[in-house]
C-alpha cells in the first residue's frame, strides 16, 4: 500500500482506539474508556489490524499483550493525540476556565514540600477542567527525552549546571542547611568541616549508576567527600529517617524547615561554604510558543515566588 493510500485510511478517531486499546490491553476496558460499543471498537482494531498487517494485540493467558509492534506504537500515538489536543486549543489562545487538556509536570521532590500541593490547588482554581499529571524525577526519566516527546509540559528541579539545550527560567535558590536529629551530639557541641564530612550522611539515590548528586559535586569542586551511610530514592521520606537516627540530611533551607514543628530535628548550619541551590523551570522548544503552557509556567513561577521567604526587612517592619 502506498504511503499517501495508508495516511489517508488513517483519522485521529482511530489513533485514539489503537492508544486506547494497547493500554489498556482490553478491547472491553477500552470501550468503556471510549463511551464506544465493544463491536465498534473490535471494528476499529480490525482496521488498525489490517493498516499495520500485524495484530497488535494478542491473547496470553486469561488477559491480552500488545505485540512487539503495538508497544512501538504506543508512544508515537500518544504524541499524536498530544499534538492533536494542542493544535487547534493553542491557536485559539488558552482561557482556563473553560480549556481541557492535560498539564503534565515532571518535578524533583528535593522541592520545598508545600510546592506542589500549592501548584495543584492553583491550576485547580483557576483550570477547573484541566487535568494534571506529576511525573518523578528517578533514575528512569529521561527529561530531555520525556520533554521532545510531549511526554511532559515542564521539568522542576535544581541543576549545578542547566542543560544549555532547553530554556530555562529561574525560579528560587536557597541556602544549604543540614538536618539532624534534634539529640545528634552536632546539636550540643557544633561542628567542623572535618566532623561534618566524617559524619553518617543520607543522600538521594543517583539519578544513574555512578552520577554524583548536587552536593556531590559541589564538594568534588572543592576537593572534599562525605561519608555517606545511606542513600533512598525517596527524598520525601528522609526527614522521617532523620527524626529517629543519627543520620544527617544536607538540602535546602526551606525544604529542611517545613519538618521541624513535625518531627523532632533542627536545622544547623553547613560548616563547608557551599554554592546556593537554584531550582529551575525546563521546557522545550516544542512548548515554547504554546499559550496554554505558557500559562503553566507563569502559574510556576507565581507559586514559587510566593514560598520564597520574605526579606529580613519586611519582616521587621
Amino acid at each position: 500500500m502506498r504511503e499517501q493510500a495508508l495516511f489517508d485510511k488513517i483519522d485521529l478517531h482511530l489513533i485514539r482506539v489503537l492508544h486506547t486499546v494497547l493500554t489498556d490491553r482490553s478491547v472491553s476496558r477500552a470501550a468503556i474508556r471510549l463511551g464506544m460499543y465493544q463491536p465498534a471498537v473490535s471494528a476499529a482494531l480490525k482496521r488498525l489490524r489490517d493498516l499495520a498487517g500485524d495484530p497488535l494485540l494478542v491473547r496470553s493467558g486469561t488477559g491480552m499483550v500488545p505485540t512487539d509492534a503495538g508497544l512501538r506504537m504506543i508512544e508515537p500515538a500518544a504524541a499524536i493525540l498530544r499534538s492533536a489536543e494542542m493544535l487547534f486549543s493553542d491557536a485559539r489562545g488558552f482561557d482556563p476556565q473553560t480549556a481541557t487538556g492535560t498539564f503534565r509536570i515532571a518535578a524533583s521532590d528535593y522541592l520545598d514540600p508545600m510546592f506542589l500541593p500549592l501548584l495543584v490547588a492553583q491550576i485547580k482554581s483557576l483550570a477547573p477542567l484541566m487535568r494534571i499529571e506529576i511525573h518523578p524525577l528517578t533514575s528512569d526519566s529521561d527529561y530531555h527525552a520525556h520533554l521532545s516527546l510531549g511526554q511532559v509540559d515542564v521539568v522542576i528541579g535544581n541543576w549545578l549546571k542547566p542543560p544549555e539545550d532547553l530554556h530555562m527560567a529561574r525560579l528560587l535558590d536557597d541556602d544549604l542547611v543540614s538536618l539532624v536529629n534534634k539529640d545528634h551530639p552536632a546539636t550540643r557541641r557544633g561542628w567542623d568541616a572535618d566532623t561534618w564530612l566524617a559524619v553518617d550522611h543520607i543522600a538521594p539515590t543517583p539519578l544513574h549508576p555512578g552520577a554524583r548528586g548536587i552536593i556531590d559535586q559541589m564538594l568534588d569542586e572543592v576537593g572534599l567527600r562525605r561519608n555517606i551511610a545511606a542513600r533512598c530514592a525517596h527524598f520525601s521520606l528522609i526527614p522521617d529517617m532523620v527524626a529517629s537516627s543519627l543520620l544527617v540530611l544536607t538540602t535546602g533551607r526551606q525544604y529542611c524547615e517545613r519538618f521541624t514543628e513535625r518531627l523532632p530535628v533542627k536545622v544547623l548550619e553547613c560548616p563547608i561554604a557551599l554554592p546556593r541551590l537554584v531550582y529551575y523551570q525546563l521546557w522545550h522548544e516544542r512548548t515554547h510558543s504554546s499559550a496554554s503552557a505558557r500559562w503553566l509556567r507563569e502559574r510556576i513561577k507565581a507559586v514559587a515566588a510566593s514560598l520564597r521567604p520574605a526579606p529580613v526587612g519586611a519582616l521587621a517592619q
